[in-house]
């Protein structure tokens, strides 16, 4: 029983505004030591529960946060960036489910450092229609190979979006949000008692089966034109307001791949504090 664990820094233990999650800083510093605390929870929660081996894909910014030396032998792993699908690479390799570990609410939302892959300059996605933060699209492509969301970690609003796109998922919610930059916090003894129980409680999901193909349609809308202007010159990406552009994709996988691409293209396209 292999499980994948996609590990994000917003939605960890305390973390509250951008020093906390920006390599370099002192705070940042800190927090690393916190956020392999989150991971190793559940680690630990899953291997009590009969997990054979876990693969942690480190998914935030640099993906180069995590402690190697810290973390629980029983686990492996995966840091580095451009990665073919990002924040959950390992889903296409022999895993039986997926935990999303200190994740956050979509932009757009309230929840603590909310977004979807752009800090501050995407200011809503959409997935076939619906609203999708980072966790619901990943839990698309999840759900492309078969695979079941088991753990969601993170703010109150994280849970509550988790709710949305993997209902029968177990939830942790490791601090209450107040604002963007604050919420009330537990100490990391709790909240990595309970990330422990609920990852024991939820292998019981674990168990791939037939994933399910089918094509998908992804909108971004910007907070400024010149970054949807951007996005539309990559081919299969159409502007469809003057801050919003959408592209049709296959599956899943190629949909995913062309949202990291639109992302990627628009990040380089900010300029300064008047982004």
């Amino acid at each position: 029983m292999r499980i994948l664990l996609s590990a994000d820094m917003e939605g960890v233990t305390g973390v509250t505004w951008t020093d906390d999650v920006v390599p370099g800083t002192e705070q940042w510093q800190r927090f690393r030591r916190l956020f392999t605390g989150d991971v190793n929870a559940c680690v630990e929660g899953l291997c009590a529960a009969g997990a054979t081996g876990v693969l942690v894909n480190e998914a935030h910014s640099s993906q180069r946060n995590l402690l190697l030396e810290d973390l629980d032998e029983r686990a492996v792993l995966l840091t580095g960036r451009h990665k073919p699908l990002s924040m959950m690479q390992g889903i296409e390799s022999d895993v039986d489910g997926v935990a999303f570990v200190g994740y956050h609410a979509g932009a757009g939302e309230e929840g603590v450092l909310s977004h979807t892959y752009l800090e501050n300059s995407i200011t809503g996605v959409w997935l076939d229609g619906a609203p999708a933060g980072e966790g619901g699209l990943n839990a698309a492509l999840a759900a492309e190979y078969g695979v079941p969301v088991l753990l969601v970690t993170g703010d109150d609003r994280a849970c509550a979006e988790a709710a949305g796109y993997a209902p029968a998922a177990k939830t942790v919610a490791v601090k209450e949000c107040v604002s963007r930059y604050a919420a009330i916090c537990r100490p990391p003894a709790r909240t990595a008692a309970d990330i422990r129980a609920a990852a024991s409680e939820s292998l019981r999901l674990a168990g791939r089966t037939e994933g399910a193909t089918r094509p998908h349609r992804i909108e971004v809308e910007f907070d400024a034109a010149h970054l949807a202007a951007a996005a539309a010159v990559i081919p299969t990406v159409d502007q469809l307001d003057v801050r919003r552009v959408g592209f049709d994709a296959p599956n899943m996988t190629e949909a995913m791949k062309a949202f990291k691409i639109v992302t990627t293209i628009a990040a380089r396209a900010v300029q300064g504090i008047y982004g």
